[in-house]
C-alpha cells in the first residue's frame, strides 16, 4: 500500500474487488462490471481556502493535490466515506449518524477505556458483573442482560435562520430506513436489543472472504432493530444526541460465537491479555454501521474479553 503522487495530472487508479477477481477468474465470459463506488476518505475539506491570495482558481488547489492511496482490493480497509449523488439543489443540511452512549439510563454506556467490552462466556459475565467497578460498557455476550449499542440519525444542527419545518421538509427523503452492520463472523452475531437470551437473531445477508458478516436491518420490520427516533426512547424522554430534526434509531446487541466461548485459540492467535481487576484474554475488533440511503458510516470499537485468572 502506498500513496499516489497527485501533484500533477489527475490519476485514475482502479482495481477489482475480491468478488470481482473471483468472478473474472471463472473465465466463462460472464464477467461484467456493473457496479463501482467512489470515496473521499483521504480528503480534508477544511483545507479549502476561499481567501487564497492568488484568486478563486487556487481555493481548492490543496484539496486537488492531496496524495491519495493506491487502490487496493481489501474491502475491510477502504471506502469508509462513499460518495452519493443527490439531484436536488435545495439541501441546507445533510443528516448524520451518531453513536449514543448516554441514553436510556446508561443502557448504552461505553467502558471507561472508550470501547465496548463483550463478555464472551458465563464466567466472564459473572466476573464483570454488577459488583465489579468495570461494569459500565459491558455487553453480556451470553445472556444479553448487559449494555447494548445504539445509534441516532438526524440533522445535528440548530443553525439560526434555518426554520425547523424547512429542515424537516428537506430531510424527508434522507431518512434512513435501512442500515448495514458489518461484524467479524468469527467473533459475534447480531441480536435484537431486547429479549435477553432469547432475543431475535438478525439474519446474515452474506459473509465475505475476510470473515466479515453483513446484516441488512430495515425500519419497522418487526424485529425492533430500526425505529423512529422520535418515539423510540425507552424512558419516554428525548435522550437523542441529535440537535435538530430526528430520523431513525438503530439499536442492537451482540452475542459471542461458540468459537470464543469454548476455545482460547483465537484469543491466543489474534489477541492478548489485559487486566480488569482480574486477568482476561481479549480480542479487539471494529463494528461498522452504514446508512443505506446516505452512505454515512460509523465505526464502533469493540473488545471481546474472556476471563483467564485472578490477578
Amino acid at each position: 500500500m502506498g500513496f499516489l503522487d497527485n501533484s500533477g495530472d489527475i490519476i485514475l487508479d482502479a482495481v477489482l474487488t475480491d468478488t470481482g477477481r473471483f468472478r473474472l477468474a471463472k473465465g466463462d465470459g460472464s464477467f461484467r462490471i456493473v457496479k463501482f463506488a467512489l470515496g473521499d476518505d483521504e480528503i480534508d475539506y477544511t483545507t479549502y481556502n476561499k481567501d487564497h491570495a492568488s484568486g478563486s482558481a487556487y481555493f481548492d488547489l490543496e484539496i486537488l493535490q492531496t496524495p491519495v492511496l493506491e487502490a487496493f482490493t481489501n474491502n475491510t480497509s477502504t471506502m469508509k466515506s462513499k460518495l452519493i449523488s443527490i439531484s436536488r439543489n435545495d439541501l441546507l443540511f445533510l443528516p448524520v449518524v451518531k453513536l449514543n452512549t448516554t441514553a436510556d439510563s446508561g443502557l448504552h454506556t461505553m467502558h471507561s477505556t472508550g470501547i465496548y467490552l463483550v463478555a464472551v462466556n458465563a464466567k466472564s459475565e459473572t466476573q464483570l458483573g454488577p459488583s465489579n467497578d468495570n461494569v459500565a460498557g459491558v455487553i453480556n455476550g451470553i445472556t444479553g442482560q448487559g449494555k447494548n449499542i445504539r445509534l441516532d440519525q438526524g440533522i445535528d444542527s440548530t443553525e439560526a435562520g434555518s426554520p425547523a419545518e424547512i429542515i424537516q421538509r428537506i430531510f424527508g427523503d434522507l431518512f434512513e430506513t435501512q442500515y448495514i452492520i458489518e461484524v467479524d463472523d468469527r467473533f459475534a452475531t447480531i441480536h435484537a436489543p431486547t429479549g435477553g437470551k432469547s432475543a431475535v437473531q438478525a439474519r446474515k445477508s452474506f459473509v465475505d472472504d475476510d470473515n466479515i458478516a453483513s446484516y441488512f436491518l430495515s425500519f419497522n420490520d418487526g424485529t425492533g432493530f430500526v425505529k423512529s427516533l422520535d418515539t423510540a426512547d425507552v424512558d419516554g424522554n428525548d435522550t437523542s444526541v441529535i440537535a435538530g430534526p430526528k430520523g431513525s434509531m438503530l439499536s442492537f446487541d451482540l452475542r459471542s460465537t461458540i468459537d470464543l466461548q469454548s476455545s482460547n485459540f483465537l484469543f491466543t492467535q489474534l489477541g492478548s491479555t489485559a487486566t480488569y481487576t482480574e486477568i482476561y484474554y481479549y480480542l479487539d475488533s471494529t463494528i461498522r454501521v452504514t446508512g443505506v440511503t446516505t452512505g454515512y458510516r460509523v465505526e464502533i470499537p469493540v473488545r471481546f474479553v474472556k476471563w483467564k485468572s485472578a490477578s
